[in-house]
């Protein structure tokens, strides 16, 4: 063998030998240095929406931390089952985020042939809040005061009570019905504002829709509030008593917020999107914005997210079982 193919052989094994550490330390620079551009945020509801109020609130108090500007893309349609699916098709990364609601369990048992894998093509980052819960609200000339003298009235007029509800209302308010053994009538709405016109209205009787969505009609005293669902009482309704304290026990489907990047996205990228998700939930004004909107900030790790999102599973499926609902 010759000195100079000698020499090319030894070269090139000095270079298998050093690339890595050289590699790796290219890598920490970059994950450092993360996020050197703005980032875009997905938001699969339409302008002016409770989630899209919510996200870019949210994203405001993020950025100082991450230093870069976030730019907002609405993408609404189909429950949120397109925004979804722009994200799990989006490059990994890092620098496209999803921000969305719990509705995100759902869409699987209401669409059938979903563009994207739930599991596979996207990877959580954090779970950002949850909401404090949704209201059991009734027309004020329905003879009852709490959610007692409630159960009491439908079990007496079984299937007779109308409640109106889309998506992800429809199972909030059939789980609520399964707890208290109750049989109520489902008048099917594309939203929850024309809902909750038609309870004022007279029209219908009951409605479970986000407490936020309801606080002014309550005030006002349009509407009566029975109970709130989540784990405490909400500050803006402080003598609405929760599910559990009007005797109704195991609700679980209080809606929340996350954040998820495309699948393939790095560690190091989900562990500063969550560093600064938790640092900016600490802010003070952070917690009373948040407070105002009805939801209270997590800020938990990717892994309770994911542990979340199975859990939700597991009841949506059980849920739409029972209610019969069909993917369309």
């Amino acid at each position: 063998m010759s000195k100079s193919h000698s020499g090319l052989i030894s070269l090139i094994a000095l270079l298998t030998i050093t690339a890595p550490p050289a590699l790796a330390q290219l890598s920490a620079v970059t994950a450092k240095d993360y996020p050197s551009k703005p980032i875009r945020l997905v938001i699969p509801f339409a302008v002016g929406g409770g989630t899209d109020i919510t996200a870019r609130m949210f994203a405001q108090r993020l950025i100082p931390g991450l230093r870069q500007n976030i730019v907002f893309d609405n993408r609404g349609g189909a429950g949120g089952m397109i925004g979804v699916d722009v994200v799990a098709k989006s490059a990994p990364d890092g620098y496209t985020l999803l921000f969305m609601s719990s509705a995100y369990t759902t869409l699987p048992y209401f669409y059938k042939n979903l563009p994207y894998d739930p599991v596979r093509d996207l990877r959580p980052i954090t779970l950002v809040g949850k909401n404090f819960g949704q209201v059991l609200a009734v027309n004020p000339s329905l003879p009852v005061r709490s959610v007692r003298e409630f159960v009491a009235l439908a079990k007496a007029n079984p299937g007779k009570l109308d409640y109106g509800a889309a998506g992800m209302t429809h199972l909030a308010t059939e789980h609520f019905s399964m707890l208290a053994g109750i049989k109520m009538n489902h008048v099917p709405y594309k939203g929850g504002g024309p809902a909750i016109i038609d309870v004022i209205s007279g029209q219908i009787q009951v409605i479970l829709p986000a407490a936020q969505s309801v606080v002014t009609h309550i005030r006002s005293g349009r509407l009566r509030a029975l109970a709130i669902t989540g784990e405490e009482r909400w500050s803006q309704l402080p003598n609405v008593p929760t599910l559990e304290e009007s005797g109704i026990k195991g609700y679980k489907l209080v809606p929340w917020y996350g954040l998820w990047f495309p699948a393939g996205t790095r560690v190091e990228y989900v562990d500063r999107i969550q560093s600064e998700v938790a640092k900016a939930l600490k802010d003070r004004e952070a917690k009373r914005l948040f407070e105002e909107q009805g939801l209270k900030g997590v800020g938990s790790s990717a892994e309770d997210l994911e542990e979340a999102i199975q859990e939700e599973f597991t009841l949506v499926r059980k849920l739409t079982t029972m209610t019969g609902i069909v993917p369309q």
